[in-house]
């Protein structure tokens, strides 16, 4: 008896798979599809990429005699090259029409990879500027989004209320935008990977404690970029809607 249901697990396990594997191709093959139509250049390059790498393997191939040997080799790479092109021209068209939006760092921030321990809002004001919290090797790592003239002083008084609590543990402030000295939303995960790791992870987990304590100043966002010109009204109708 145990068996046979093992046996049947594994059957319902292997079919759950399936059609996992069938809606992430479908997912992709969409988002190709968006993207094919906003971005002209993209089949262009990717047949590129196919046939560049292609020909540059089976070149190599040449050299030593094997270059039908190599050729499944360079095919391979070559579609490999395409997907790594689609992968970030599709990235490059969702950061570019999220950037400027209310809520696109708080978005940005929860696509982040890597261990980062991200808590988002825990300042803001009535105009949809925010003050997001990352916690990893560096340190903490304050995120501002809005209006400069507004956030600056979001940013001082959440590191000065930080400061009491993580003593010399270093404090990263930013501002998401394209002015001098703040820092463009696609370019935020390379930033953050820049900075100088100073903790251990048992030192951010002890950190983590620390602030957890803290609440956040302000009210809650929605989660992902929201359209210029939202008000804070209609946003907290949304949050208590859902």
């Amino acid at each position: 008896m145990a068996g046979k249901q093992d046996k049947q697990a594994k059957k319902e396990a292997k079919k759950a798979k399936r059609a996992a594997s069938k809606a992430k191709r479908g997912q992709i093959f969409e988002a190709f599809k968006m993207q094919r139509k906003e971005d002209k250049a993209l089949i262009p390059w990717m047949l590129g990429a196919v046939l560049v790498v292609t020909a540059a393997v089976f070149g190599i191939g040449l050299l030593f005699g094997i270059e039908w040997a190599l050729l499944p080799v360079g095919i391979t790479l070559g579609l490999l090259a395409a997907v790594i092109i689609f992968g970030r021209r599709v990235q490059k068209t969702v950061y570019s029409k999220a950037d400027g939006q209310p809520g696109a760092a708080a978005w940005a921030l929860d696509n982040l990879r890597g261990r980062w321990r991200v808590t988002q809002t825990v300042a803001a004001t009535t105009q949809l500027d925010a003050v997001h919290r990352v916690l990893g090797g560096p340190g903490v790592v304050l995120v501002a989004e809005g209006a400069p003239h507004r956030v600056k002083g979001l940013l001082a008084q959440e590191k000065k209320r930080i400061s009491r609590l993580v003593g010399e543990t270093p404090i990263y402030d930013l501002v998401i935008g394209h002015e001098e000295g703040q820092v463009p939303l696609r370019k935020l995960q390379r930033h953050l990977m820049k900075l100088p790791r100073n903790l251990k992870p048992a030192q951010v987990d002890a950190l983590e404690a620390k602030l957890a304590a803290l609440g956040n100043r302000g009210a809650a966002m929605p989660k992902g970029p929201m359209p210029q010109g939202a008000k804070m009204r209609n946003v907290q109708r949304t949050i208590r809607r859902r």
